[in-house]
């Protein structure tokens, strides 16, 4: 296969994450790539719009789930304003996958702390998805998650879905004053949620960190 071909995708679904935020589910328009396309958890791809360029996303499905490629994406330029503009049925073009992945052997046995800020959250959820579906190679899955409001959390019904796990430790939280009167999470930045509330034990457990820098360096201090 050549990477750096793109390959033509249909858009099956589009969800609205936020306002300016999409998730798009594609299917390759080939019989023959939809059987042999294969990657990593942590890979990403390069998507386009014809007429507007390419841009680059995270592939934010799992690799144990190979029925569609998913992207998640804000708008916030002319390229991902040409994505945003595309409707369910339509095309548009792939190129991929490229990059590193999560040392997934690695992860075998320990447990598992995710962490994530705003938009970050893709790329965690391919990997998160990824171990669920092997949830008996892992030990502990903890998953914490903020945005600066509830309106900014993305994959808000799979949020919902990880809080119902009996196996899984979802933890949400927004930014102060990002909260609404519906709102059942913590209000606090990630970091101090992280240490005042959850303070999750670091015996035989592994970090997997994404988000805003500022969010990454108030973490680990």
């Amino acid at each position: 296969m050549n990477i750096y071909q793109p390959h033509l995708m249909t858009i099956n679904k589009v969800i609205q994450e936020t306002p300016d935020i999409k998730t798009f589910q594609l299917v390759f328009q080939d019989e023959a790539m939809r059987e042999k396309f294969s990657f990593k958890a942590g890979q990403f791809a390069e998507y386009s719009a014809f007429g507007s360029g390419e841009s680059t996303f995270c592939i934010a499905s799992s690799p144990t789930r190979m029925e569609q490629i998913e992207c998640c994406f804000r708008r916030v330029g002319k390229n991902t304003t040409g994505l945003f503009s595309l409707s369910e049925g339509d095309t548009m073009g792939f190129r991929g996958p490229y990059g590193n992945v999560f040392p997934l052997e690695k992860l075998k046995g320990k447990h598992l702390i995710f962490i994530g800020g705003g938009i970050a959250l893709p790329p965690l959820r391919s990997l998160i998805w990824n171990v669920l579906d092997l949830r008996d190679q892992f030990g502990d899955i903890s998953i914490v998650y903020g945005a600066r409001t509830v309106e900014d959390l993305v994959y808000k019904r799979e949020i919902e879905e990880w809080e119902e796990m009996s196996d899984v430790t979802m933890v949400k939280t927004v930014d102060p004053g990002g909260e609404t009167p519906e709102w059942d999470g913590h209000v606090g930045f990630v970091p101090t949620v992280l240490e005042k509330e959850f303070a999750p034990s670091p015996e035989n457990a592994i970090a997997i960190v994404c988000g805003p820098p500022i969010m990454i360096k108030f973490t680990f201090e």
